[in-house]
Protein backbone atom coordinates (compact mmCIF):
# COMPACT_ATOMS: atom_id res chain seq x y z
CA UNK A 1 0.00 0.00 0.00
CA UNK A 2 1.71 3.66 -1.06
CA UNK A 3 -0.14 7.13 0.12
CA UNK A 4 -1.26 7.83 -3.63
CA UNK A 5 -1.52 11.61 -2.70
CA UNK A 6 -2.22 14.58 0.43
CA UNK A 7 -4.52 17.39 -0.95
CA UNK A 8 -3.72 21.16 0.80
CA UNK A 9 -6.32 23.65 0.42
CA UNK A 10 -4.98 27.40 -0.38
CA UNK A 11 -6.27 30.36 -0.91
CA UNK A 12 -3.16 31.33 -3.68
CA UNK A 13 -3.41 28.29 -6.08
CA UNK A 14 -0.87 29.39 -8.62
CA UNK A 15 1.60 30.75 -6.00
CA UNK A 16 1.46 27.38 -4.01
CA UNK A 17 2.03 25.79 -7.77
CA UNK A 18 4.87 27.58 -8.40
CA UNK A 19 6.98 26.66 -4.82
CA UNK A 20 6.36 23.37 -5.31
CA UNK A 21 7.54 22.90 -8.95
CA UNK A 22 10.30 25.84 -7.93
CA UNK A 23 12.15 23.92 -5.06
CA UNK A 24 11.20 20.34 -5.25
CA UNK A 25 11.16 19.40 -9.30
CA UNK A 26 7.33 18.69 -9.26
CA UNK A 27 4.88 18.52 -12.66
CA UNK A 28 1.91 19.87 -13.10
CA UNK A 29 -1.25 18.46 -14.18
CA UNK A 30 -3.59 21.15 -16.39
CA UNK A 31 -5.45 23.15 -14.03
CA UNK A 32 -9.16 21.40 -12.91
CA UNK A 33 -12.04 23.71 -12.57
CA UNK A 34 -15.56 23.31 -11.34
CA UNK A 35 -17.22 26.68 -11.61
CA UNK A 36 -20.64 25.42 -9.80
CA UNK A 37 -18.80 24.45 -7.04
CA UNK A 38 -16.43 27.45 -7.19
CA UNK A 39 -13.87 24.90 -6.97
CA UNK A 40 -10.01 24.63 -8.43
CA UNK A 41 -7.13 22.16 -8.07
CA UNK A 42 -3.74 21.06 -9.42
CA UNK A 43 -2.16 17.65 -9.35
CA UNK A 44 1.46 18.20 -8.60
CA UNK A 45 3.39 14.76 -9.67
CA UNK A 46 6.89 14.22 -8.46
CA UNK A 47 9.55 11.78 -9.28
CA UNK A 48 9.12 9.19 -6.36
CA UNK A 49 5.19 8.73 -7.31
CA UNK A 50 3.96 10.50 -4.98
CA UNK A 51 1.46 13.31 -5.82
CA UNK A 52 0.07 16.88 -3.95
CA UNK A 53 -3.65 18.12 -4.71
CA UNK A 54 -3.64 21.64 -4.21
CA UNK A 55 -7.18 22.93 -4.27
CA UNK A 56 -8.78 26.45 -4.15
CA UNK A 57 -12.51 27.62 -2.75
CA UNK A 58 -13.43 30.86 -1.98
CA UNK A 59 -15.58 29.36 1.20
CA UNK A 60 -12.47 27.86 2.89
CA UNK A 61 -11.39 29.76 5.98
CA UNK A 62 -8.41 30.59 6.96
CA UNK A 63 -6.22 28.65 10.34
CA UNK A 64 -6.85 30.70 13.50
CA UNK A 65 -2.79 30.76 14.01
CA UNK A 66 -1.18 29.05 10.91
CA UNK A 67 2.33 29.11 12.40
CA UNK A 68 0.71 27.36 15.71
CA UNK A 69 0.78 23.46 15.63
CA UNK A 70 -2.64 22.32 16.16
CA UNK A 71 -4.09 18.71 16.13
CA UNK A 72 -3.82 16.46 12.88
CA UNK A 73 -1.11 16.25 10.12
CA UNK A 74 1.43 18.56 11.32
CA UNK A 75 4.28 18.29 8.66
CA UNK A 76 5.27 15.92 5.60
CA UNK A 77 8.85 15.58 4.35
CA UNK A 78 10.53 15.53 1.18
CA UNK A 79 13.93 12.85 1.42
CA UNK A 80 16.58 14.86 -0.95
CA UNK A 81 19.52 12.30 -0.46
CA UNK A 82 22.29 13.74 1.55
CA UNK A 83 22.70 16.22 4.41
CA UNK A 84 24.85 18.06 1.64
CA UNK A 85 21.49 18.13 -0.03
CA UNK A 86 19.56 19.44 2.99
CA UNK A 87 21.87 22.15 3.99
CA UNK A 88 21.94 23.46 0.13
CA UNK A 89 18.09 23.74 -0.28
CA UNK A 90 17.90 25.13 2.89
CA UNK A 91 20.15 28.10 2.08
CA UNK A 92 18.88 28.46 -0.72
CA UNK A 93 15.37 29.05 0.60
CA UNK A 94 16.59 31.49 3.23
CA UNK A 95 18.45 33.38 0.39
CA UNK A 96 14.65 33.19 -1.72
CA UNK A 97 13.11 34.45 1.40
CA UNK A 98 11.68 31.12 2.65
CA UNK A 99 11.35 31.12 6.08
CA UNK A 100 13.25 28.61 7.95
CA UNK A 101 11.59 27.46 11.62
CA UNK A 102 13.73 24.34 11.96
CA UNK A 103 17.93 24.58 11.27
CA UNK A 104 19.69 21.67 9.71
CA UNK A 105 20.53 19.06 12.40
CA UNK A 106 20.35 15.57 13.62
CA UNK A 107 17.41 14.87 15.84
CA UNK A 108 17.41 12.53 18.35
CA UNK A 109 15.88 9.42 16.47
CA UNK A 110 18.93 9.62 13.51
CA UNK A 111 16.99 11.50 11.07
CA UNK A 112 19.02 14.94 10.02
CA UNK A 113 16.68 17.42 9.09
CA UNK A 114 15.47 21.23 8.55
CA UNK A 115 12.20 22.57 8.89
CA UNK A 116 10.59 24.74 6.33
CA UNK A 117 7.50 26.70 5.58
CA UNK A 118 5.45 26.71 2.31
CA UNK A 119 4.15 30.09 1.39
CA UNK A 120 0.85 29.56 3.73
CA UNK A 121 2.65 28.44 6.59
CA UNK A 122 2.31 24.42 6.10
CA UNK A 123 5.49 22.63 7.44
CA UNK A 124 8.09 20.55 5.55
CA UNK A 125 10.87 18.81 6.88
CA UNK A 126 14.12 18.62 4.43
CA UNK A 127 15.70 15.23 5.68
CA UNK A 128 18.84 13.52 4.01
Amino acid sequence: MIIEHIAIWTSDLEQMKSFYMRYFGAKCNTKYHNPAKEFESYFLSFASGARIELMQKPQIPERENPKTETLGITHFAFALGSEQKVDELTELMRKEGIQIVGEPRRTGDGYYESVVLDPENNRIELVA
